[in-house]
């Protein structure tokens, strides 16, 4: 199986993914962002590598080689906040015949703005003239849980630990591999 933690920026999909290793035996994470930086070394870069057409279908061909061959499940924490792109990745899992469990972090934008606001600071792009904050925060999408597919697992980051956000995706997991 598959656990993609989606959500935007700051929502704790790392730190759930972190936890979710912890107790998951013969687990791996697998962070999509790599494969874009990856893409970047090829090509010039541009705003959001989510919008290259390679990096969609990268992101599904890794998933599937790492999921079959090295990880029993594979963890993945990455904002998809493009419906369509959301769309097209884990319908291409799921056309694979791959289980895959989509959870939801939903938090309050002011939550949101507050953690990517103490993050370190990341340097700007001098192709935009854009920071990271500012690119971040372009992307806060609060109306993003309302419009997840059927079957989502939605938790607020924002009201539960992530020792309890890793509760309920393990019983989640637990229930989905019981089907």
């Amino acid at each position: 199986m598959i656990i993609w933690l989606n959500g935007g920026f700051a929502a704790g999909k790392t730190t759930l993914a972190r936890e979710l290793h912890r107790r998951l035996p013969g687990s791996l994470v697998y962070d999509p962002e790599d494969v874009g930086i990856m893409l970047w070394k090829w090509m010039p870069p541009n705003d959001d590598f989510q919008d290259l057409p390679s990096w969609r279908e990268l992101v599904v061909a890794t998933a599937l080689s790492l999921r079959r061959h090295h990880a029993d499940p594979l963890i993945v924490p990455m904002s998809l906040v493009r419906d369509a792109y959301r769309a097209e990745i884990l319908g291409g899992l799921a056309d694979a015949g791959e289980d895959v469990l989509h959870v939801f972090l939903e938090a309050d934008a002011d939550v949101l703005r507050e953690r990517l606001a103490t993050r370190p600071p990341l340097p700007a792009d001098p192709a935009s003239g854009q920071s990271a904050l500012d690119w971040a925060l372009s992307r806060l999408d609060p109306a993003a849980a309302d419009r997840q597919p059927d079957g989502t697992v939605v938790l607020r980051s924002d009201r539960l630990t992530p020792a309890e956000l890793a509760d309920e995706v393990l019983a989640a997991f637990e229930s989905a591999g019981s089907r």
